[in-house]
C-alpha cells in the first residue's frame, strides 16, 4: 500500500470539508446562472431573422391595430412551383416570406369603403365562402386576395394519435 504524505492528508481534508454557508453560495450561483440563461434565451427578439414570436408577427403586419381589431396577422408565404408534363417533374422556386393580414368575413367593409375591392370580388368572395387577405399597408396600393381557410383536420401537428382533438377555432 503506497503512503500518502500527511501534507498531501490535510490538503485532501481541507479540500473535501464544506460548510454550509459555502454550499448555499454555490447553489445560489448555480441557480441564478441557470435562471438568467433561461431568461435570456427566451426573451422575444424583435429581429427580422428570428420570427418565431406571436408578436413580432403581430407588429410587423401591415396596419397593425386594423389587423388586430379586425382580423389576424399572417405569415405569406410566396413561392411558384412549375409543373413540367414531358416528363413529368415538380420545380419549386425559393419562398418569399412576407408580413399579411387575414380579416374576418364581417370586416370587409373597411376594404369596401376605401374602395380596394369591387362588389363583384366580393359577391366572388363570399359565395366560396372564404375571406380576404392583404400585403402592404391599405394606404399604398395593397396587394389583396381572396383567401380560402383551410381545414385543421388535416393539421398533423394538431391531430396526434391517443389525443383528443383540438377544439374548434375561430372561423374567419
Amino acid at each position: 500500500m503506497k503512503r500518502i504524505a500527511p501534507s498531501a492528508k490535510l490538503l485532501t481534508r481541507k479540500f473535501w470539508r464544506f460548510n454550509f454557508a459555502k454550499l448555499a453560495l454555490l447553489a445560489a450561483i448555480f441557480i441564478l446562472g441557470s435562471g438568467a440563461g433561461i431568461a435570456i434565451t427566451s426573451t422575444i427578439t424583435f429581429h427580422p431573422a428570428n420570427v418565431a414570436s406571436r408578436e413580432f408577427i403581430d407588429i410587423s403586419a401591415p396596419n397593425p391595430e386594423i389587423c388586430a381589431q379586425y382580423g389576424a396577422s399572417a405569415m405569406v408565404i410566396d413561392a411558384r412551383f412549375f409543373v413540367t408534363m414531358n416528363p413529368f417533374h415538380v420545380f419549386v422556386s425559393q419562398s418569399n416570406l412576407k408580413p399579411g393580414c387575414v380579416l374576418r368575413m364581417g370586416n370587409w367593409q373597411i376594404l369596401e369603403q376605401r374602395r380596394l375591392i369591387t362588389a363583384d370580388q366580393v359577391r366572388d368572395c363570399r359565395n366560396s365562402m372564404n375571406t380576404f387577405g392583404f400585403i402592404g399597408e391599405l394606404e399604398n396600393s395593397p396587394d389583396i386576395r381572396c383567401v380560402y381557410q383551410n381545414d385543421n383536420s388535416q393539421n398533423l401537428f394538431l391531430n396526434q394519435p391517443g389525443l383528443p382533438p383540438p377544439p374548434s377555432t375561430e372561423n374567419f
